[in-house]
């Protein structure tokens, strides 16, 4: 495909960056207290990855084999086992694939917020603590591991499982035929639980409760994200039989859903329910003789305040030297009130697009000018 095509498409810059930078340091932790990945991670360095169909080369960047990829990942004992089960090395591909897609849905989603998702020893910092920011970290990762997992097993790249093959009661049987390969969404939630409770030993306290709610709050947002996809077969377009199969949502539709429910995060505090004889989570209360509200259970929870992230600290770079959206009155909010430069900048875009024969798109370069604001 021409670069034409991709710019036609509106492809965004944050995307296109990614398609022509494809290193990353993925530093993001699967809710877990370090990092999952310290080193580049090269996007091609599996053919199961990347989907490129090569086999991986020696000269590539990144580990080179699978139990390689399994020892530099901070997982414990019990996660480093399930990495190195699979036979084909899927495993571990697989886990790979739900870093890159929670960090870069983490980093889209807040490229616009005084917060944005800033790897490294930041988010590191962000792990220790219980923010809002903390909650949402929990969540996407939990989130990229069903997704890509339920995804991997409907490609063939796992040894233990397969496609999503379950029928739905009778009635519905009977409207269609079930076929095609469903992405197994029992599998890779399954795997996700049993992944995560391997990272950290479970427990009763305040901060504990939090972790393992909010990363119920992703995998349920990827099982409530599973469409039935039919495709039609008879003469002509008549439809006379529809195959179905059970579909995951694009990954940026969980990022969306995650997103705003960090905007509506809850503070929260421990309670004891003499009835069951256990703690549960309970809105913060305003007055101790106040009742217990629980918590619901797609609601991201938090227990500290956030910083302003305004300035430069041990949880983020600040917002001086970011960009802003003037239009969408966001300058005001992310440049703390200190105000913002406008650059102007000349820059070329695909203009005067035009569908050849056969089958691509042939455009124009055209000059503009665009102002860019940066904070103060």
């Amino acid at each position: 495909m021409r670069l034409s095509t991709w710019l036609a498409k509106g492809l965004s810059g944050f995307w296109l960056a990614l398609c022509f930078f494809p290193q990353t340091i993925a530093y993001f932790g699967l809710a877990a207290s370090e990092p999952l990945f310290t080193f580049k991670l090269d996007l091609g360095v599996s053919n199961r990855v990347s989907g490129s169909g090569q086999p991986r080369h020696k000269n590539s960047a990144g580990p080179q084999t699978d139990p390689e990829i399994c020892e530099m990942l901070k997982l414990n004992t019990k996660q480093k086992r399930m990495c190195k089960r699979d036979k084909n090395g899927g495993v571990a591909d697989t886990l790979v694939e739900a870093t890159r897609l929670s960090a870069l849905e983490c980093q889209f989603q807040f490229r616009y917020e005084r917060w944005n998702c800033s790897s490294g020893q930041y988010r590191l910092n962000i792990l220790k603590k219980g923010f809002k920011e903390t909650s949402f970290l929990y969540a996407i990762s939990s989130a990229g591991l069903v997704h890509a997992f339920s995804r991997a097993c409907s490609r063939g790249q796992l040894d233990r499982c397969t496609c999503d093959e379950s029928f739905n009661n009778q009635k519905t049987r009977q409207a269609w035929l079930w076929g095609g390969c469903g992405d197994n969404i029992k599998f890779g939630s399954k795997f996700a639980r049993k992944f995560l409770k391997a990272a950290k030993k479970s427990g009763q306290d305040l901060r504990a409760k939090m972790d393992q709610h909010n990363s119920n709050v992703g995998i349920k947002a990827v099982k409530d994200g599973v469409d039935t996809t039919c495709k039609c077969h008879g003469v002509s377009g008549s439809c006379t039989v529809r195959t179905c199969w059970r579909q995951l949502a694009p990954f940026h539709e969980m990022g969306n859903k995650l997103k705003d429910r960090y905007d509506k995060s809850v503070k929260v505090e421990l309670s004891n329910n003499k009835a069951k004889g256990k703690t549960q989570l309970v809105r913060k209360k305003r007055n101790p003789n106040d009742a217990d509200v629980r918590v619901k259970s797609k609601e991201l929870v938090h227990i500290e305040e956030s910083p302003s992230f305004c300035r430069k600290s041990k949880y983020s770079k600040g917002t001086q030297g970011r960009e802003c959206q003037k239009e969408t009155r966001n300058c005001d909010a992310m440049c703390c009130g200190r105000g913002y430069n406008v650059l102007s900048n000349v820059v070329k875009k695909a203009c005067r697009c035009q569908v050849q024969w056969c089958c691509y798109v042939e455009c124009e370069q055209c000059e503009t000018q665009m102002d860019v604001h940066m904070c103060k």
